[in-house]
């Protein structure tokens, strides 16, 4: 991707279904379930690298002993970072030679867990302090009231959320989505336990026969429907309650991927699943994903189960999962990956008057590789073809070398873009430094050949065009061609995202200014000021009433006109070269991803009412020239 988006985080979960024990005489180490999360964190740290956190669980502790514990690290380097520091307390308890651990010493070991919590994240909006990186704790004396929690979430409603804390009686700490949450879960959970405080006590037992009856049957399906009841947004939930109850929950849109493998010795939760099957070498049939709405509950016992909390009668999974942010090792997200690029092909022919012979294809990398491939794969169905009616038009007079001629045609594969990843490193978000932003990528000198070629180059999405724009378009401009082709294996980024990815404010969008300046271009100014008006009207509705009024500034044009104008926007008076911008179409996304219909930041349909609410109140922030979120 050349503009850089982020997207909340990555979770992972590890219970251990044996006493420590067995790991010890079957793999040779007390610390199995350690080292498995620690490969689950760093292989999802495409998810995050602002910030990471651990916290694990340990069961039977006797009174008076640390049962949790949790290390954090927002520093460069997170998941090294709260590893080793995890391992150098280890090792000043016990030396280096520990693995084998048995007896007293394993069993006041606090790092030798039952049941572990990872996350990973990205601090979206300038968080990236150490209190917003999970996992974070809600500490009781009562286990059963104790919480630990980390989320891939983003919610459009935190302040009535907030605003429900108050009512209820509560003085939260901290206005934070996380805090948020962290309470509301922690209120019902109170309730439950007081619930079954009252029953147990009107029974005649002791307060201290209560609380392990009260760990036993807590019913956390109940919880966890009464708590997410008013989330609205996308979002996993992972925790792990005091008394060894672990649970993951997902949104009933979907909108949240994650996936979980359950044998005999394992439960394993996590937000992506080539991650799974990487650690622990499954097949891709072994690893589900798991509904939306359900929970993999996990409890104190090791008794394992699915449950729905939530309804799902309006599905729609993040489209941009598939084309940007999960790993493209998974095996049906490198197929859709694929397919995306090569249904670019006849729009990218067209672009390039189908002169084959004197275009070069290439990929910005790392991430639209797979796309590239399809691309390609395209452009050899389109010549296979025309070779053959080549050979059946000659009607047999072709000679060996003509043939030899025909068939030997191949696109002209170059890689052409190189990124200079600790240049990028090194470039911080500050606007006075354009001079360092363009030369993020190099080019490969010498494959084009000047004022005669034209130039392709497939990215997997185009969100701000401020990298194209500074830096890509400009580098590829020093090689002299003909045309420069930027082809997008995605559509047009028209609205902002309000749950959990990075693009929240209307005027970051290059579709959406493009469109902007069509309007005021042809004189239709008016509708900018209606759409304002509207939005202002929309938003003093119920949020259930909202509409995206927002749709009707993209009304007046087609796609490609759109396109267009975002090619005249990207080129600068430097860039000799033709620019042409071409997009996916959003028929073309939905029938490379036909799983993952959510797609609210192309379309503007969201899924949640909150949704409606956010991209109304987005625009008015545009107008009013307010540069913030707008949840």
């Amino acid at each position: 991707m050349s503009d850089r988006i982020k997207h909340e985080c990555g979770i992972a979960v590890v219970r251990l279904l044996k006493p420590l024990e067995h790991y010890i005489e079957k793999y040779g180490y007390w610390d199995y379930g350690l080292k498995k999360m620690y490969l689950l964190m760093e292989k999802q740290h495409n998810r995050g690298q602002d910030g990471a956190g651990i916290a694990g669980l340990k069961l039977g502790v006797d009174t008076g002993n640390r049962y949790i514990f949790k290390h954090r690290s927002n520093e460069i380097n997170p998941i090294p970072r709260v590893f080793d520091s995890v391992y150098h307390d280890i090792e000043k308890l016990y030396g280096k030679n520990n693995d084998r651990l048995s007896g007293e010493l394993l069993k006041n070991n606090p790092y030798a867990c039952d049941i572990y919590l990872g996350h990973v994240r990205y601090g979206t909006f300038g968080n990236y302090n150490i209190d917003n990186v999970h996992p974070v704790t809600r500490v009781n004396n009562w286990r059963s009231r104790s919480i630990v929690l980390a989320g891939n979430f983003n919610l459009t409603n935190v302040k009535e959320l907030f605003s429900h804390l108050i009512e209820i009686g509560q003085h939260p700490i901290d206005f934070s989505d996380t805090v948020t949450v962290l309470e509301n879960l922690g209120h019902f959970l109170d309730e439950e336990v007081e619930s079954l405080f009252r029953q147990y006590r009107e029974k005649g037992y002791t307060k201290k026969e209560i609380t392990p009856l009260i760990e036993s049957n807590l019913n956390i399906e109940r919880v966890l429907s009464n708590a997410s009841k008013r989330w609205d947004g996308g979002y996993v939930m992972a925790g792990m309650l005091g008394h060894g109850d672990a649970f993951v929950i997902r949104d009933p849109w979907g909108i949240r991927p994650v996936f979980y493998f359950i044998n005999d010795e394992v439960a394993v939760v996590a937000s992506e699943r080539p991650v799974i099957q990487t650690v622990f070498n499954l097949k891709t049939a072994e690893v589900k994903e798991l509904d939306p709405g359900a929970a993999v509950i996990i409890r104190s016992n090791g008794e394992v189960c699915i449950e729905k909390i939530r309804e799902s009668d309006n599905v729609r999974k993040c489209s941009f999962e598939r084309i940007y942010f999960s790993r493209g090792t998974d095996k049906s997200i490198y197929r859709e990956r694929k397919i995306l690029g090569e249904q670019l092909t006849d729009r990218i022919l067209r672009a390039v008057d189908y002169d084959i012979d004197n275009t070069v294809f290439s990929y910005i990398p790392n991430t639209a590789e797979s796309a590239f491939y399809g691309l390609i794969k395209g452009l050899e169905k389109y010549m296979n073809k025309h070779k053959m009616n080549q050979i059946l038009e000659s009607e047999g007079v072709l000679n060996r070398d003509q043939l030899r001629k025909i068939i030997s045609k191949r696109p002209r594969v170059e890689k052409l873009a190189v990124k200079d990843a600790k240049l990028r490193t090194f470039i911080t978000e500050d606007k006075t430094r354009d001079d360092l932003v363009g030369h993020v990528y190099d080019v490969t000198y010498g494959v084009i050949r000047r004022g005669v070629d034209n130039m392709v180059v497939i990215d997997d999405s185009i969100v701000r065009g401020t990298t194209l724009k500074r830096s890509i378009i400009q580098i590829l401009d020093k090689l002299d061609p003909r045309k420069i082709v930027i082809a997008s294996s995605s559509p047009q980024i028209r609205y902002p995202d309000c749950y959990g990815i990075d693009m929240a404010k209307m005027g970051d969008f290059i579709a959406f200014r493009a469109a902007i300046g069509l309007l005021e271009e042809k004189g239709m100014d008016g509708i900018i000021r209606e759409v304002y008006s509207n939005a202002l009207e929309e938003i003093g509705k119920p949020v259930e009433k909202i509409r995206n009024v927002v749709k009707e500034i993209y009304k007046p044009f087609s796609a490609d006109e759109i396109s267009e104008k975002i090619s005249r926007m990207l080129k600068l008076p430097v860039i000799n070269a033709e620019l042409r911008i071409v997009y996916q179409s959003i028929e073309g996304l939905h029938k490379a991803c036909p799983g993952h219909t959510g797609d609210w930041y192309f379309t503007g349909d969201y899924p949640t009412p909150g949704g409606n609410r956010v991209v109304n109140q987005s625009f008015i922030n545009y107008i009013e020239g307010r540069n913030e979120r707008a949840y």
